[in-house]
């Protein structure tokens, strides 16, 4: 690695860290550069600006998150039941991280909860074609009436489901008594979750409901 890659990668490390602890607007970038003990310009010349360092930090904790729990290896003959569960298990992989074991969960919950300019582009690389995989999953196990809109209502659901476990752990620790929280794991979770989604398609009654006149993809938004 040479001296201007090595310098790039510890600014991006170490604001990463910085913006997970302060958030983006009360970290600066001089406290970044000398946490990386680097010029003051160095963030300029490598990012052009605080935004695209804080961006480029965003992208570097998910896709650190992303390498850390990857989707299972599908086979052609792995089953949408299966494909499901693993999808769900995965995500909740994901968002379960200990946020205190490195910077890179607690930075993507904190823009999770206060979204910036990061969150537009983070959603067109990362986020939307995982969305897209859970609908077309879920497309299989529906009925060949469900038209998009029911699709993406359903994928929201099981989106949530597994956000709930991360954004309300205080509240779901109290309510369970240590033996039965301790089983809360991503496996554990992703069966009932996966159970419970497939329960839900099996009432057919859901995809009789008249459907509304939104576009069958979803609309994308400038960031």
């Amino acid at each position: 690695m040479s001296v201007a890659d090595a310098t790039r990668e510890r600014l991006l490390e170490t604001a990463g860290a910085v913006f997970a602890e302060k958030g983006y607007r009360a970290a600066t970038v001089r406290e970044i550069c000398q946490r990386a003990q680097a010029n003051l310009a160095a963030v300029n010349y490598y990012f052009g600006d605080k935004e695209r360092l804080y961006i480029e930090s965003i992208k570097r904790a998910h896709g650190r998150r992303v390498d850390d729990v990857p989707l299972p290896a599908w086979t052609a003959d792995t089953s949408a039941e299966q494909r499901l569960k693993g999808f769900i298990e995965t995500l909740l992989g994901r968002i379960l991280c200990d946020p205190n074991a490195d910077w890179h969960g607690q930075l993507m919950f904190r823009e999770m909860l206060h979204p910036t300019a990061a969150c537009g582009e983070l959603v067109e690389e990362y986020i939307r074609p995982h969305f897209e995989l859970l609908q077309s999953i879920l497309a299989e196990l529906s009925p060949p009436s469900a038209s998009a809109e029911q699709l993406r209502l359903i994928a929201f659901g099981v989106v949530g489901q597994c956000l709930y476990f991360r954004i309300a752990e205080p509240v779901v620790s109290r309510l369970l008594v240590s033996e039965e929280h301790e089983r809360y794991r991503p496996d554990y979770l992703a069966e009932h979750i996966a159970q419970w989604t497939l329960a839900a398609l099996g009432d057919r009654s859901f995809f009789e409901r008249p459907r509304s006149s939104l576009p069958t993809a979803l609309t994308r938004r400038n960031p």
